[in-house]
């Protein structure tokens, strides 16, 4: 469990071997790459049938990988994928910006911003939250199918709860596979 852990201890050494061994062209590139990655995976979703709605979540890590090399570059990221999503698979347009980017510069910057499980958590699953009420409430887009249509309070939170689970589920991810990602950029 990660709700009361300090998580400037497990997040700050792995930052700062990005940040203060390559040099500006290696991150930039990173990225952009990051970004590039980011609108392939999310536009897995409409280009493959079935599969590709499960590949499409994965769209998030490359996102929040690139706020944590430096925060401009996550957005630059962020704007390139939906960019990029504009170009490869625009069907997916609607959902990147507001649901799986959206948190994932949530959690980026939730890791940067505070040192508590919960408050990363919170913060992140609140973008989430709002993004997906976007969505449904104001440009009326059925992200989550045929379910919470309706401008509910219960129904706003079942959305936060959602997204309270989504943003943790990442968040644990994420502290398990960072370190693993970032020991060959140790080299």
């Amino acid at each position: 469990m990660i709700w009361n852990k300090d998580l400037q201890e497990h997040i700050l050494p792995v930052i700062t071997i990005v940040r203060n061994r390559r040099s500006f062209t290696f991150k930039l590139a990173a990225s952009s790459l990051l970004g590039l990655i980011a609108a392939i995976l999310q536009g897995a979703g409409g280009a493959i049938p079935g599969i590709g709605m499960l590949i499409s979540p994965f769209s998030t890590a490359p996102i929040i990988i690139s706020v944590l090399l430096l925060p401009s570059y996550g957005i630059l990221s962020y704007l390139l994928a939906i960019f990029l999503l504009l170009l490869i698979q625009p069907s997916e347009l609607f959902v990147f910006p507001f649901t799986t980017g959206a948190m994932a510069l949530g959690i980026g910057y939730g890791f940067i911003l505070f040192n508590k499980g919960w408050k990363v958590i919170s913060f992140s699953s609140l973008f989430l939250c709002i993004g997906i009420c976007l969505l449904l409430y104001v440009f009326q887009f059925p992200v989550l199918g045929p379910f919470l249509i309706e401008f509910r309070v219960v129904n706003m939170i079942i959305i936060y709860l959602f997204s309270l689970a989504y943003s943790w589920l990442w968040i644990e991810l994420v502290l398990r596979l960072l370190p693993k990602l970032i020991n060959p950029i140790k080299s």
